[in-house]
């Protein structure tokens, strides 16, 4: 399934979706009609081969625009009027930079127990 080509039609589809189109909106564009548009756009949308693909193309799209993400949280962590806005930026950068503090846990355990002390 993986390997299983898709169409022009759905590539087009994919490619409005990401770029913010709505799925009535997409499916007009792409040349479906009437009032069953989105409905045909909806059961392309559900093929596996295109899920795959639509996928492919949201990381794609992340990927491109990491650098702009990162640089404004650079920004923020420098720059921001706010100081806790600059350490929660600092702070999430060192997380994804592999610098994040130990996990806190606090464990609680249920039951019944009883201490007895001996001071004889």
């Amino acid at each position: 399934m993986a390997n299983k080509p898709i169409t022009d039609k759905a590539k087009q589809l994919v490619k409005y979706l990401i770029n913010g189109d709505t799925v009535t909106s997409a499916s007009t564009k792409i040349g479906y009609k009437g009032k069953s548009a989105r409905v045909s756009a909806s059961k392309l949308l559900h093929k596996p081969e295109v899920q795959e693909y639509y996928m492919q193309e949201v990381r794609n799209k992340i990927g491109y625009s990491s650098h702009k993400a990162l640089n404004s949280v650079i920004n923020l962590s420098q720059s921001a009027n706010s100081e806790y806005v600059q350490l929660e930026a600092s702070k999430d950068l060192l997380d994804r930079a592999g610098f994040k503090p130990a996990d806190k846990n606090q464990h609680l355990i249920q039951g019944d127990f009883t201490i007895s002390i001996d001071l004889t």
